[in-house]
């Protein structure tokens, strides 16, 4: 009988411990926020115990910038502009809005926790509030993108101030629908509002 071979087994055991410390992080921190998030309290939602996370992650902090990481990832899928057989640029926008939004739903520790830890002001700056204005750094440069492409006559102040609103619009209905859980589909909320900065858009081109 063939073995198996021991550093693959040791591999495959560490990712799976590493998804379940972050499946737990998440669990805790929708819960708790930053602030109520502990080794402890990770340890005992995933099983492990603290020196296992403490071999993945250096600290509370790197384990809450991973999983801001882990969520971004899975959102950023989202925001990709379906191709030209999509349908019109209309089309398109709003499609990409709601998989924005669905992701969202499924996902939304990374906008959550994110948008908590940019609104502090900490005498030393957590890793999770850099990660997470880095990866909107990201996310405001593919919304610029997705402007250009539609609307190549727009001028680099509009797409910017295009951009600007599309993110703040899409935080606000993210913030709302988490004080207000029964506010409405996010789904068509988040199409309603493609469908605005579209609109926008078209008409500062025509004005060009």
């Amino acid at each position: 009988m063939t073995r198996g071979n021991p550093e693959r087994k040791q591999r495959a055991n560490g990712v799976e411990s590493r998804r379940r410390i972050l499946d737990a992080a998440v669990e805790i921190s929708g819960e708790r926020g930053y602030e109520g998030t502990s080794i402890a309290a990770v340890s005992a939602k995933c099983g492990l115990p603290a020196s296992s996370i403490y071999w993945h992650f250096k600290d509370k902090d790197d384990l809450i910038a991973a999983v801001i990481e882990r969520s971004f990832e899975t959102w950023l899928a989202a925001v990709e502009l379906p191709g030209d057989e999509a349908g019109t640029p209309l089309e398109r926008v709003t499609a990409m809005a709601a998989n924005v939004a669905r992701s969202l739903a499924a996902t939304p520790e990374f906008l959550r926790l994110g948008l908590m830890l940019a609104l502090e002001r900490r005498p030393k700056e957590p890793q999770g509030r850099t990660v997470f204005l880095q990866v909107r750094g990201i996310a405001h440069q593919r919304t610029g993108d997705m402007l250009r492409t539609l609307f190549p006559e727009l001028d680099e102040d509009a797409v910017r101030t295009l951009t600007t609103y599309a993110i703040a619009g899409a935080d606000g209905l993210f913030v709302h629908q988490e004080i207000n859980a029964d506010a409405g589909d996010l789904v068509e909320m988040f199409e309603l509002h493609a469908r605005l900065v579209h609109d926008a858009a078209a008409r500062l081109t025509a004005g060009s």
